[in-house]
């Protein structure tokens, strides 16, 4: 296949695919077969701005991917076959696929490519049910902020012990010159 010279305007979409199968962060293969205009309208508007739903032969991109440098994707490219090139969160274009195909299961998911390597529409679910980056990263900055809290109270502890233990000697000496007298 690679050995075919191709015509211009192909080689132009061929360079187009190339460019966004690098650009992207993740790449979601889908079969859109039986989904009406409408749909594939609702399902780009619900994908974001970040996120490219496009519509392309399974030959042109399959030579893009392997100009891209991905390999591992020649089985997906058979049927009706769309491309969900991410910019953006991969977990939330992964959620808004995943939601959309439960809505309408005419969309099936067949795999895709996450940073570089070929993932399994299996990987593309479990990648949907990650919470959002903000959450995780609220979570990591909770987490960290409770081991600082241990940690300052660990280092207070021998202050607040030395203060208790001199109070004591006080009152033990208060207590011992009130007998005296």
């Amino acid at each position: 296949m690679a050995d075919k010279p191709i015509r211009a305007d192909k080689a132009t979409a061929v360079a187009e695919l190339t460019e966004q199968f690098r650009g992207a962060g993740a790449t979601v293969l889908t079969e859109y077969r039986g989904l009406t205009v409408a749909q594939l309208t609702q399902l780009r508007r619900s994908l974001g701005q970040e996120t490219t739903y496009t519509v392309a032969k399974n030959t042109l991109a399959k030579r893009a991917a392997t100009d891209a440098g991905i390999t591992g994707l020649d089985e997906l490219f058979s049927g009706p076959t769309a491309l969900t090139f991410v910019s953006g969160d991969v977990v939330e274009a992964a959620k808004g696929l995943r939601d959309f195909a439960k809505a309408n299961p005419k969309l099936v998911i067949k795999g895709g490519v996450f940073e570089g390597k070929a993932i399994s529409a299996a990987e593309v679910t479990k990648l949907a049910d990650l919470e959002s980056r903000e959450v995780l990263l609220a979570k990591l900055a909770g987490a960290m902020k409770g081991n600082l809290s241990k940690a300052a109270a660990l280092f207070q502890a021998p202050l607040s012990k030395t203060a208790r233990l001199a109070a004591a000697l006080q009152d033990k000496r208060e207590k011992e010159g009130a007998e005296a007298a």
